[in-house]
Protein backbone atom coordinates (compact mmCIF):
# COMPACT_ATOMS: atom_id res chain seq x y z
CA UNK A 1 0.00 0.00 0.00
CA UNK A 2 1.49 3.51 -0.82
CA UNK A 3 2.37 5.46 2.51
CA UNK A 4 2.87 8.33 0.61
CA UNK A 5 0.32 11.55 1.34
CA UNK A 6 -1.37 12.99 -1.89
CA UNK A 7 -1.33 16.50 -1.79
CA UNK A 8 -4.36 17.00 -4.29
CA UNK A 9 -6.81 14.70 -1.69
CA UNK A 10 -7.17 16.33 1.96
CA UNK A 11 -8.81 13.59 4.15
CA UNK A 12 -9.48 14.13 8.48
CA UNK A 13 -10.95 10.83 8.58
CA UNK A 14 -7.99 8.72 10.37
CA UNK A 15 -10.18 5.92 10.52
CA UNK A 16 -9.25 5.01 7.28
CA UNK A 17 -6.74 2.63 6.27
CA UNK A 18 -5.85 5.10 3.19
CA UNK A 19 -5.27 8.33 5.74
CA UNK A 20 -1.61 9.70 5.87
CA UNK A 21 -0.52 9.17 9.71
CA UNK A 22 0.81 12.53 10.06
CA UNK A 23 -0.87 14.15 7.97
CA UNK A 24 -4.32 15.05 7.15
CA UNK A 25 -4.54 13.96 3.47
CA UNK A 26 -5.43 10.54 1.76
CA UNK A 27 -2.52 8.09 0.32
CA UNK A 28 -4.65 6.93 -2.63
CA UNK A 29 -3.39 8.27 -6.30
CA UNK A 30 -7.77 8.93 -6.73
CA UNK A 31 -11.23 8.58 -4.99
CA UNK A 32 -14.53 7.91 -5.66
CA UNK A 33 -17.25 10.68 -4.23
CA UNK A 34 -20.90 9.27 -4.23
CA UNK A 35 -23.67 10.29 -2.65
CA UNK A 36 -25.15 9.19 0.73
CA UNK A 37 -28.70 9.87 -0.32
CA UNK A 38 -30.71 9.50 -3.85
CA UNK A 39 -29.90 13.25 -4.08
CA UNK A 40 -27.36 14.79 -2.58
CA UNK A 41 -27.91 18.80 -1.72
CA UNK A 42 -25.20 18.98 0.86
CA UNK A 43 -21.47 18.31 1.51
CA UNK A 44 -23.15 16.38 4.04
CA UNK A 45 -25.04 14.43 1.65
CA UNK A 46 -21.70 12.94 0.10
CA UNK A 47 -19.43 10.44 1.15
CA UNK A 48 -15.91 8.88 -0.27
CA UNK A 49 -16.57 5.63 -1.93
CA UNK A 50 -12.94 4.91 -1.37
CA UNK A 51 -12.94 4.44 2.25
CA UNK A 52 -12.22 1.10 3.96
CA UNK A 53 -11.79 0.81 7.76
CA UNK A 54 -8.42 0.79 9.33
Amino acid sequence: MNEQKNNSIGCTVDSCVYHAKNANYCTKNAIEVGSCNCEAKSVDATCCQSFKVK
